[in-house]
């Protein structure tokens, strides 16, 4: 079997946002497979932003002590085998397919018990058969949505990241913030080290009651360990981090934004807790890591002339970030928004977070069937910007093109950037065909 023919039989089981809350297919087929998941220690991250980004913070971390390190991750920007990563690099078309292969016949056996397998609960079993049959040292694994209910759950982290909670897949994991923090928190199990990013008071409540419930050792970003200090840098920032065992000054980031920041400051107290004792982690081992890190997608720079910027974000939280970050770092006079969202989000606060920001903004869709049509975008986005600043391009290729035209049209010396944003999705296809992936 080839990787697409694999691709093509895992994407026949349904769509990610779509599942029963239940870990019996996904706990059934593990046993079968011997529990892969409990061969190496987990770091499992949740949180509503910035889990992948703190993932590949963590990995870089465990890799520059020379640690065979396994990534799980989601969604995908562009390739299904992104997803599942060892040493840094997504398993390769024929790896992917080989581990398909390998579970094929145990997802069929657990089929006939009456537990269809879905979509994400085969990637995440493949994963962890991946990792085990590597093997790894250590796996970094991010839930797909929520957490007591996400297939990734079946594994019992050693430590426990979960990234700032807002409010995002309501129907999913609850109308409030509370509700979504008390789904999150299921990643919270006995023993473990709860690394809490800063949160709004009403989640921090919920994850300090669940962490005394289970017995869990807690860190709390801005008590325990922070952010001291950070200043932009060319390309990035420049940080000086308390974590729980020591100060790390000088630590150049190139990522941008203070939530990048945070983010850093959650994977180092992650991997301090991780490797036991009271001494810190050697501070050339932390620059050099993290200076070599990466996160696609995530205020991205594309193209220069004029500068474009790709931004997964695509819920207010994450927007919020962004836009505060793409202030910070980038120089704007005039920023022209290239915008593509899916149908399920909150468009309006989107729409509303992007209107101070954006002097003119091109509204289109994406490749997802849940992608929210261009014209409606255009409809809604009317009524925040007015007609005269909202163009409507159905094809992201072409919108794509009349942002950077506009941009030009600008001037060389006018300052004007591109921001293409709104949802992962976007950010995958738009990096895709701008050739940022290599492609």
């Amino acid at each position: 079997m080839d990787y697409r023919a694999a691709e093509r039989a895992i994407l026949e089981r349904g769509v990610e946002w779509e599942f029963e809350p239940t870990l019996d297919r996904i706990a059934a087929l593990l046993d079968l497979l011997g529990s892969p998941q409990r061969a190496y220690p987990v770091v499992h991250i949740a949180g509503t932003n910035g889990k992948t980004s703190t993932a590949r913070l963590v990995e870089a971390l465990l890799r520059e002590r020379n640690l065979r390190v396994g990534r799980f991750t989601s969604p995908h920007l562009v390739a299904m085998r992104e997803r599942i990563s060892v040493d840094g690099e997504p398993l390769s078309e024929e790896r992917f397919a080989e581990v398909f292969e390998e579970l094929e016949p145990f997802v069929e056996l657990t089929d006939k018990d009456g537990r269809r397998i879905q979509f994400f609960e085969l990637l995440t079993a493949m994963a962890f058969a991946a990792f085990a049959d590597t093997p790894v040292d250590v796996a970094v694994i991010e839930t797909g949505m929520g957490g007591s209910w996400d297939a990734t759950n079946v594994a019992d982290g050693d430590i426990a990241i979960i990234t700032p909670i807002s409010l995002d897949h309501t129907d999913r994991l609850g109308p409030d913030v509370a509700s979504i923090a008390g789904e999150k928190a299921g990643i919270i199990k006995p023993g473990c080290t709860a690394v809490l990013a800063q949160q709004p008071v009403e989640a921090a409540e919920v994850l300090m009651r669940r962490a005394a419930d289970v017995g869990a050792t807690v860190a709390r970003e801005g008590l325990e360990f922070g952010v001291l200090s950070r200043e932009v840098a060319i390309g990035g920032q420049l940080l000086t981090l308390r974590g729980l065992k020591g100060v790390y000054e000088d630590v150049f980031l190139p990522l941008y934004g203070a939530h990048q920041a945070g983010n850093a400051a959650c994977a180092l107290a992650a991997v301090e807790a991780l490797t036991g004792g009271d001494d810190p982690l050697d501070i050339e081992l932390v620059r050099q890591a993290f200076a070599q890190s990466s996160s696609p997608g995530r205020l991205e720079i594309v193209r220069r002339d004029p500068t474009v910027v790709v931004d997964a974000a695509h819920n207010p939280g994450g927007m919020q970030a962004t836009l505060e970050g793409l202030h910070e770092a980038f120089d704007f006079a005039k920023v022209i928004g290239v915008v593509a969202v899916m149908r399920d989000k909150d468009v309006a606060a989107l729409l509303e977070l992007l209107e101070p920001m954006l002097e003119q903004i091109v509204v289109t869709a994406n490749s997802s069937p849940r992608s929210l049509p261009a014209a409606e975008l255009g409809a809604l986005a009317e009524g925040y910007f007015g007609e005269d600043r909202v163009h409507v391009v159905e094809r992201l290729d072409d919108a794509i093109d009349r942002g950077i035209g506009i941009a030009d049209a600008e001037g060389e010396f006018s300052g004007t950037g591109v921001l293409i944003t709104g949802s992962v999705v976007t950010a995958g296809d738009a990096r895709h065909l701008l050739k940022a992936d290599g492609g």
